[in-house]
């Protein structure tokens, strides 16, 4: 008879075992745990962010949210924010580069990636300003005809197996694009400063090494064409 009554206790303690220890030990085996989601999101974000590849995919990946926040050119508030995300997008132009010789992680694919990154960021701004009327149609025309042509002559190039790497004008000639388009998409005047007329001096600086960049870049490699 004691054998029985002892084998007997656990029984009804073992439903409230069963009740309590799966949600404090296991958590939700269905995956709906928001807790168990958000890490392996975030962690997928930080390892992107980190790769060199990575970080010119979110600079592509910015490009539809600055125009969205640049369809508004009567709102300085909202010209300023995306003057804003459009300079935290051009940083990663800096940032994946770093990366990538830091890390050891130069690749063909980031060599092919980021021009290409770069071309589609500031031309879409460049024709959002023509549209707002911010900036002459006909630079505009000069600035995107020059990426497109270069794009074509870059693609030649690495089909012959020849390095692609930007040379230091085209990296001066990026660098004084966004520098022009920052004050041109910010437009009305900040701090006393008329953004508007030093986006102005600074988009003819620009327009020099756009052609200046070009022009050696065909000489350069006219022998491949």
């Amino acid at each position: 008879m004691e054998r029985m009554h002892y084998s007997q206790n656990p029984m009804p303690a073992s439903p409230e075992l069963g009740a309590g220890e799966p949600a404090l030990e296991t958590g939700d085996p269905s995956g709906s745990d928001r807790g168990g989601v958000r890490p392996g999101i975030w962690n997928r974000l930080r390892n992107t962010a980190n790769h060199p590849n990575g970080l010119t995919i979110i600079r592509i990946a910015a490009i539809p949210l600055i125009l969205l926040l640049f369809s508004f050119p009567a709102s300085p508030f909202m010209a300023f924010l995306a003057a804003l995300m459009f300079s935290c997008a051009a940083f990663t132009d800096y940032l994946d580069g770093f990366w990538a010789r830091r890390q050891g992680k130069v690749t063909f694919l980031g060599k092919v990636l980021d021009p290409v990154a770069d071309k589609l960021l500031t031309s879409s701004a460049f024709i959002m300003l023509a549209a707002h009327g911010w900036v002459s149609a006909w630079m505009v025309c000069v600035i995107v005809g020059r990426e497109l042509a270069i794009t074509g002559l870059r693609s030649v190039i690495a089909g012959k197996g020849v390095d692609i790497s930007a040379s230091r004008l085209g990296k001066l000639k990026t660098g004084f694009q966004i520098a022009a388009i920052i004050p041109l998409m910010i437009h009305y005047p900040l701090l006393a400063l008329d953004c508007q007329a030093i986006g102005q001096i600074l988009i003819w600086i620009a327009l020099g090494f756009t052609v200046w960049s070009g022009v050696d870049y065909f000489i350069k490699f006219k022998r491949l064409v």
